[in-house]
């Protein structure tokens, strides 16, 4: 940790950031199966199973084309979020990893961005993991989904600094459950994993239409499917504006937290 006196303050963060890469990589393989069984087996049950029933396409294209899109997405926020609330909370309070890095030259900017940056790179693998997969069968159009991949690490970001809020504040793990249950499991069920938005009552639209999955999966899924994207900039521009209110504020709160 000490080398991070000699990197600029900009990429302080780097050296939190290998420490976590350093202990999840020795957790390599289970790790990875656990990120990509449970997309992988909404892929299958969902795409094959329901897509059988469906007459015709989700929006001009085969149902498990859709799906492997949204899964895509959701994977990026699942992996992101229980990184930023579960691991970040263990190595804060449980294990006092934050407290010891706190004691060379990183400051807690440095720890905070760090986790976050991490959640975010956890998100990317998640998905290219996603990705990988739905090439192999078939259900990526072109090679313009390569973008996917720097999406999902923005996409992971976001969603990994809006876990760090939640875990500045939570008392226990159980307290996860509030998110979990009120935040990600709407959001998964309302954005268009599943199907399009397009199709539920107005007021749920406006309400999906303000949540960052939404906007995810609007960057994700045309690069994906080979469609057009003529709100790039306002997909971009939300996500980036749930960025800009998450991160000072996991900075202020991890710093209530920790240090008073």
């Amino acid at each position: 940790m000490r080398r991070a006196l000699f990197l600029p303050a900009l990429w302080r963060w780097v050296p939190v950031w290998q420490r976590n890469f350093a202990v999840w990589y020795k957790l390599f393989k289970p790790a990875m199966l656990g990120n990509i069984v449970e997309p992988l087996l909404y892929l299958l049950a969902l795409g094959y199973g329901l897509g059988s029933f469906m007459s015709s396409d989700m929006a001009g294209v085969p149902y498990l084309h859709y799906l492997a899109s949204g899964m895509a997405c959701a994977s990026a926020m699942n992996t992101a979020s229980f990184e930023g609330m579960y691991s970040a909370y263990t190595r804060m309070i449980m294990q006092g990893t934050w407290v010891g890095m706190m004691t060379t030259p990183l400051s807690l900017r440095d720890v905070v961005i760090g986790e976050i940056i991490w959640a975010g790179s956890k998100g990317l693998i998640s998905t290219a993991a996603i990705l990988l997969i739905a090439t192999l069968m078939g259900l990526v159009a072109d090679a313009r989904a390569l973008w996917v991949l720097p999406l999902a690490w923005i996409v992971g970001i976001c969603f990994g600094a809006m876990a760090v809020v939640i875990t500045a504040v939570a008392k226990n793990y159980d307290f996860f459950l509030y998110y979990v249950t009120l935040l990600i499991t709407p959001m998964m069920l309302l954005s268009g994993v599943f199907f399009p938005v397009d199709g539920m009552p107005q007021l749920l639209q406006i309400g999906a239409k303000c949540l960052p999955l939404y906007h995810a999966i609007g960057l994700i899924r045309p690069l994906m499917l080979g469609q057009h994207n003529s709100d790039v900039i306002l997909h971009l521009g939300v996500i980036g504006g749930y960025i800009a209110l998450a991160v000072p504020l996991a900075i202020r709160l991890v710093g209530r937290r920790l240090l008073t």
